[in-house]
């Protein structure tokens, strides 16, 4: 199989893996998180970094970071992109080529990001038996599947609604143009709020959050983990009635210690035995 294909095929297995059916899929960073066990993380990076995984050989454990953006399409294909790495085991020792090399293996996990998030049969589903397609019909693709447009024309075409020129022409407009033209501007401006902000790994985060309640962490902790402010961390745990743990003090009460009996015989022995010159021991006491 070639990459496109080996993309297309494990985008399949993972939706019916994990019961995803051929609708659009929701909030991807919670679907990760929850079908593979991964810790998902959305980070303040520089401006020309999108997605990163990362893995623990030792533990075995997998990490993948994506980039806060104001483009919210392109941070659901990079998470899609890096899941396509985790479940190939595309790991690396960052020491081959560069990360915008077009290797087969970065190809076939962009494949496998185009065909996880739009299936060819849920736009096949959503669209029927339409005939003539007008950028209407794109701008529903991309407001229903949240993709680019890019990725969306792409499907089309493969799905057999467009023809290249179409395809070519479609790929240069953009997701806030069509928002803006037919009338889900408001939508694409909370999707962009929401992916322009940190995010903490939900079970990390959940951890962190068992410590405070049983007192081994602070509330500063959970500020930091989750990049907002120690006030506004506080007022959170507050409202969702997360409190520490008071740990009750067991005083006792000195009628019910035990009886100590002291024996000052071996003492008293010690302090009356004749030192080497012939007088009683004698204890010195320091200034008052």
């Amino acid at each position: 199989m070639n990459a496109e294909a080996e993309g297309r095929a494990a985008a399949a297995r993972f939706r019916r893996d994990h019961h995803l059916g051929t609708q659009p899929l929701g909030d991807l960073v919670a679907i990760i998180e929850q079908t593979t066990g991964i810790d998902v993380a959305i980070l303040d990076v520089g401006p020309d970094e999108h997605g990163l995984t990362v893995r623990d050989p030792k533990r075995d454990a997998v990490f993948i970071g994506v980039a806060r953006t104001s483009r919210p399409m392109r941070q659901r294909s990079t998470l899609a992109h890096e899941l396509a790495h985790v479940l190939f085991e595309d790991w690396t020792d960052g020491g081959t080529g560069t990360w915008s090399d077009r290797t087969p293996t970065e190809i076939r996990a962009d494949a496998f990001a185009r065909h996880l998030l739009v299936p060819v049969d849920g736009l096949r589903e959503f669209l029927g038996h339409r005939a003539k397609l007008a950028q209407s019909t794109l701008s529903e693709v991309v407001q229903r599947f949240l993709v680019s447009p890019q990725i969306a024309a792409i499907a089309l075409h493969q799905a057999e609604y467009v023809d290249d020129d179409t395809k070519r022409e479609w790929m240069t407009l953009t997701a806030p143009q069509l928002a803006t033209r037919f009338g889900w501007s408001d939508q694409y401006r909370a999707l962009r709020a929401d992916s322009d902000q940190r995010r903490a790994p939900q079970r990390l985060l959940a951890r962190a959050i068992r410590g405070y309640e049983e007192g081994v962490l602070s509330a500063q902790a959970i500020a930091t983990l989750r990049g907002i402010t120690l006030a506004a961390a506080e007022t959170d745990l507050r409202e969702a009635g997360v409190v520490p743990v008071q740990q009750a003090t067991e005083w006792a009460d000195p009628a019910e210690l035990p009886d100590v009996r002291v024996d000052l015989a071996a003492l008293d022995k010690a302090l009356n035995t004749p030192d080497d010159d012939g007088r009683p021991a004698t204890v010195e006491r320091p200034a008052e």
